[in-house]
C-alpha cells in the first residue's frame, strides 16, 4: 500500500467499531514479536492532561539524550502526528510499509477465525513496531480510552501515570468518578511505580487500592509544592519544591500541575537508575509543545484555540482565560460532539462570552450549528449567536466581530481545533 491507500485502509477498519478487551491486540502484537517489550515505557492514562503530560515527559527524556517514541491520540492536523520519535512524525513511507506488514498479519488472523482488530488496535501495533525498528530507548504511550481494556495496556511500563480524572466517555467507563477511576487505574501493573495528579479523594482512594493490590508504589503530585512566579499569554514561570525557575509555554494553572506530574514521572524513572539531570528537566519543560491547548495563534485581537471537550476541561480553560488575558469582549467560536456533556460545557463557558459563533466539527458525531444553537439558547437566552456549519466561514465571522482589544476563543472539540489551526495559519 502507498500512503493514501494506507490511510484509507486504517480508517476503513473503523467499521469494526470499538471493542474493549485485550485479546485482539495481544494476538496481533504476539504475531509481530511483541515489539513493545523491546524498550522502556511510561504509560499515561487520565481524563484531561494526558497529552500534555506525555509531551512534557517525552521532551525531558529527549533533552536528557535519549531516543524517545511518543504515541498519542487523536491527531490534530495530520495522521502521522500519532507516532513520533524525538518530535518528528513517522514518515509517509514508513507508515505505509508498516501498515502493509500489519495488514498481512491481520488478514491471516481473520482467515484463522479471529476477530478483525479495531482501528485503534491497528495504529497501536504500527506505533509499537516502528519504535522497535527505530531503536528507541523510551516510549511515552498515551492511553486511548479508559485504561484497563485499552489496546495500549499490553505494555509493561516502568512508570504508570494517571492524570486528572473527571467525567467523560461515561457510556463506556461508568457514571461515577470511582467507576471511571477504576478503569483508568487498570494500567497499574505488578510492582511498577505509579504517579498520580492530585485527585478528588474518592478517585485517589481507588488508585491507592489498586496500587496496594499490585504492590506498586504511588507518588501523588504535591500541589502545595507549586509556586507560580509569573503567567502571561507567552508562558509561565514557576517553582516546584527545590526546582526553581521552571518555564513552560503551556498556559493555565492546570498545566503547572501537569508539568509537576511529568517531573514526578521522571523522578520515578530515576529510581530505576535512569540518568536525567535538572538541566534536562528544565530544558525539556521549556521546549515542550502541545498544539491546540490554550494556544495563542494571533494577537490584536488575541485568537486562542483550545481542545477542551468536557466540563472539567472547560472549567480549566475559563479560569486560564480569566487569569492570563486582558480583553474587552470575548467572542466564542464553538463546535461540540453530540456524545459530550454539552450542557456542562456551555454552562461553564457561555457566561464569559459576549457573542458566540456556532459551527460543526469535522466528525459524524458532531452537532450541527443549529442544534448547538438551540442548546445555547436554553442555557443563555440573551446571548447574541450566529450559526455557520462551515468552519472557515465561522472563523472569519468570529474574527470579524472582534476589535483589536478583544479575545476570540475557539474551542469545544479537537476535531474542530485541528481544522481551525490550518485555517488560521493561512490567514
Amino acid at each position: 500500500m502507498d500512503y493514501r491507500e494506507t490511510i484509507e485502509w486504517i480508517h476503513s477498519v473503523n467499521r469494526f467499531g470499538m471493542k474493549l478487551g485485550l485479546d485482539n491486540i495481544k494476538r496481533l502484537t504476539e504475531a509481530m514479536g511483541n515489539p513493545q517489550d523491546s524498550y522502556k515505557i511510561i504509560h499515561v492514562a487520565g481524563t484531561n492532561g494526558k497529552g500534555s503530560v506525555c509531551a512534557m515527559t517525552a521532551s525531558i527524556l529527549k533533552e536528557a539524550g535519549y531516543r524517545v517514541g511518543l504515541y498519542i491520540s487523536p491527531y490534530l492536523e495530520e495522521f502521522n502526528e500519532r507516532i513520533q520519535i524525538n518530535g518528528v512524525n513517522i514518515s509517509n513511507e514508513d507508515l505505509a510499509r508498516l501498515a502493509t506488514q500489519v495488514k498481512a498479519i491481520i488478514d491471516e488472523m481473520v482467515q484463522n477465525g479471529f476477530s478483525h482488530p479495531t482501528e485503534f488496535e491497528v495504529v497501536t501495533a504500527i506505533g509499537f513496531k516502528y519504535f522497535e525498528e527505530q531503536g528507541v530507548d523510551f516510549a511515552v504511550v498515551e492511553v486511548g480510552l479508559g485504561g484497563r481494556f485499552d489496546a495500549t495496556n499490553v505494555v509493561k511500563p516502568l512508570v504508570g501515570v494517571i492524570t486528572n480524572i473527571g467525567y467523560d466517555h461515561m457510556d463506556v467507563l461508568g457514571d461515577t468518578l470511582p467507576k471511571i477511576a477504576f478503569e483508568k487505574a487498570g494500567i497499574i501493573k505488578k510492582g511498577i511505580r505509579v504517579v498520580s495528579y492530585p485527585q478528588e479523594p474518592e478517585v485517589l482512594d481507588v488508585i491507592k487500592v489498586r496500587c496496594k493490590e499490585e504492590d506498586a508504589s504511588l507518588t501523588v503530585t504535591a500541589l502545595n509544592n507549586i509556586s507560580l512566579r509569573d503567567a502571561s499569554p507567552h508562558g509561565q514561570i514557576f517553582d516546584y519544591g527545590e526546582l526553581k525557575d521552571l518555564r513552560i509555554k503551556l498556559l493555565g494553572e492546570h498545566q503547572l500541575l501537569n508539568a509537576a506530574t511529568a517531573i514526578e514521572a521522571i523522578r520515578n524513572l530515576q529510581g530505576y537508575s535512569v540518568n536525567i539531570d535538572e538541566k534536562a528537566i528544565k530544558k525539556g519543560l521549556e521546549n515542550a509543545r502541545w498544539p491546540g491547548r490554550l494556544e495563542v495563534m494571533k494577537e490584536n485581537p488575541y485568537i486562542v484555540i483550545d481542545g477542551a471537550h468536557n466540563p472539567q476541561g472547560a472549567l480549566a480553560l475559563r479560569k486560564a482565560i480569566e487569569d492570563i488575558f486582558d480583553y474587552k469582549k470575548l467572542i466564542l467560536i464553538m463546535g461540540i460532539l453530540k456524545d459530550k456533556d454539552v450542557d456542562g460545557i456551555l454552562r461553564t463557558l457561555l457566561p464569559v462570552a459576549d457573542a458566540a459563533v456556532l459551527t460543526k466539527p469535522n466528525s459524524p458525531r458532531a452537532l450541527s450549528a443549529h442544534e448547538l444553537n438551540i442548546m445555547v439558547m436554553s442555557n443563555m437566552p440573551g446571548l447574541k449567536t450566529y450559526c455557520e456549519d462551515d468552519i472557515k466561514k465561522a472563523v472569519e465571522k468570529g474574527i470579524g466581530l472582534a476589535d483589536k482589544d478583544d479575545l476570540v476563543l475557539i474551542c469545544g472539540s479537537l476535531y474542530l481545533i485541528g481544522e481551525v489551526r490550518k485555517i488560521l495559519r493561512k490567514m
